[in-house]
């Protein structure tokens, strides 16, 4: 997996690629535990390119929300495959996550 974040405005951006799974969620949890040290309030996932996720990389993520959420962060995703959504709908986690087409609707709503 890989990471590339960017700043726009007041919201933080992580574009990942790969594969979340098993191997890889410690070096997401790396990327979290940096934002939710600095306590970063609005952050976007742009999923795009991540073809993979299994349920180790769905409990980071979930991780991330709850950790985010102590502090009133807002955790958005973003750009996901059709493969990544499913897995998404199929656990429910759609009633939990705010998804977004793509960057800019993600970015309209905060």
């Amino acid at each position: 997996m890989q990471e590339k974040r960017k700043v726009v405005g007041d919201v933080t951006v992580c574009s990942l690629s790969g594969e979340i799974n098993i191997n890889t969620s410690p070096e997401l949890r790396k990327v979290f535990d940096e934002l939710t040290a600095k306590k970063v309030a609005k952050v976007i996932l742009d999923l795009g390119s991540i073809n993979y996720i299994d349920s180790s990389g769905l409990a980071t993520l979930i991780e991330m929300l709850r950790r985010m959420k102590r502090y009133n962060g807002r955790l958005r995703l973003c750009s996901l495959s059709e493969k990544v959504r499913s897995l998404f709908e199929i656990t429910k986690l759609t009633k939990l996550f705010e998804m977004f087409d793509d960057e800019e609707a993600a970015h309209k709503e905060f």
